[in-house]
């Protein structure tokens, strides 16, 4: 089916990567507990946001925040809307200025239908997630014990999204779009966060960096320095509107650590997400919590960067330390005796939603010495059975005997499976092999990739 443009009536092509969904979906700020009262009254004027998949899409709905506005400027903005048009005008030029980025064109804005947002969404899963796809996800993730077998992978992505989405930026067209059903008051809190990414495409191909060929960890780590850039940027433009001072986010406590009481509170209020499952809830807010407190930290020890090119984190383990300087070791998983039908990363984040779901409670240090990973969804010859296999790479012996002393039992009980998780040496690093399944005839042989 060719690429449609989605001015047009009609659903098309975006960007949107991934296994999971990563999307914000924030409240009105008033369940956020500690942390300075200039963060919780930006986080009270924003009230909500979210973004599709891999694309850059968010919303930010609720209090109106003054700002220093500039005249408005009609050729760095296309619209058919004026109002679109006076408000993006007034807001982007000096939001690309604190996004340290530069405008290279103008942005076009629109408005759109909830039904064209359905329909587009539709198009979307059917062409980023087909059912094949989709089924072997789930099958992987269920081995693991991450979600119930039976899950509607598609049918819950299509539930968040249209629970939530109240505008969104489209990489491929370079458009940004808003719902019609949107309140005017919630107009210039809800374009903020849109025309960081806007900004953000004209300097780096969003598309590319979140690319599902860079696996899904890789993936998760570009999307959380994109939404972090903008979810900062768009909280400085909106505490100086409501303080009329100056604010350096660098320079105040962890952004972070205020935005995930509001964050977690969410789940009160939208019920696709408070039934979605915990690797599903702990990806759809990682981005814009750890993703603005790792870009804060950038800009701490390296200056206003934009989180880009070498500033690009490869991992969330880089997003949750908040360092460049241990990037992840490929990992590759050789099998014989049968096909493999899935594979992909889980990454720091998800290997600690593994450890909170079998150990009952988060446990954030058993993960600490990961260093890469690989699982592969395997079918024997014949297709008498399947099987799943996770090589994990530790930064010691000890980090990985701790992980399999404490794994090992609670996989063996939580999961449905036979079940073995043991410690080895790949090309002379500390690792360890999970195995959910029957191994006969089968053989893993992990190693180092390039």
């Amino acid at each position: 089916m060719p690429a449609q443009d989605p001015a047009s009536t009609n659903p098309s092509p975006c960007e949107a990567r991934g296994v999971w969904p990563r999307s914000l979906y924030s409240g009105d700020g008033s369940e956020a507990s500690g942390g300075s009262p200039d963060a919780k009254q930006a986080l009270a004027a924003m009230r909500r946001s979210s973004r599709l998949l891999m694309l850059a899409v968010a919303l930010v709905v609720g209090g109106a925040c003054s700002s220093h506005a500039q005249e408005p400027a009609p050729p760095l903005v296309e619209s058919s809307d004026p109002e679109l048009r006076r408000l993006a005008g007034e807001i982007l030029p000096g939001l690309a200025e604190r996004a340290g980025l530069d405008l290279v064109e103008p942005v076009r804005v629109e408005r759109r239908t909830r039904e064209e947002l359905v329909a587009y969404l539709r198009y979307k899963l059917d062409e980023d997630l087909p059912a094949r796809e989709a089924a072997l996800t789930v099958e992987a993730y269920a081995m693991l014990g991450l979600v119930e077998p039976d899950l509607d992978l598609r049918g819950l992505l299509l539930e968040l999204y249209t629970e939530q989405v109240a505008g969104f930026y489209e990489p491929d067209s370079t458009a940004l779009f808003v719902m019609e059903d949107q309140p005017q008051e919630a107009l210039k809190s809800l374009l903020l966060h849109e025309l960081v990414h806007a900004v953000q495409d004209q300097t780096v191909d969003l598309e590319a960096i979140t690319s599902d060929e860079h696996g899904n960890d890789r993936a998760a780590a570009a999307h959380s320095a994109i939404e972090g850039h903008a979810t900062l940027v768009m909280l400085e433009f909106m505490m100086e509107g409501m303080t009329g001072q100056a604010v350096d986010l660098a320079t105040m406590p962890s952004v972070a650590d205020q935005l995930m009481p509001a964050l977690d509170g969410m789940r009160e209020q939208f019920p696709a997400l408070a039934g979605a499952p915990t690797i599903i809830q702990r990806t759809i807010l990682f981005p814009y919590a750890q993703g603005a407190g790792f870009v804060q930290r950038l800009w701490a020890s390296e200056g206003r960067v934009p989180p880009f090119g070498p500033w690009l984190p490869a991992s969330t383990e880089q997003v949750i330390e908040g360092s460049l300087d241990d990037p992840p070791i490929q990992v590759e998983v050789e099998v014989t005796g049968g096909t493999v039908l899935h594979d992909n990363v889980l990454g720091r984040l998800e290997s600690e939603v593994l450890v909170e779901t079998h150990l009952g409670a988060p446990t954030p240090d058993l993960t600490e010495g990961w260093e890469g990973d690989r699982f592969v969804l395997v079918e024997a010859d014949g297709g008498a059975f399947r099987a799943l296999a996770w090589a994990s790479i530790w930064e010691d012996e000890a980090a990985r005997d701790a992980f399999v002393a404490r794994m090992a039992p609670a996989l063996a009980s939580g999961v449905a499976a036979e079940t073995s998780l043991t410690p080895l040496d790949v090309d002379g690093r500390a690792a360890a092999l999970l195995i959910i399944g029957s191994e006969d005839g089968l053989t893993f042989q992990p190693r180092v990739g390039g």
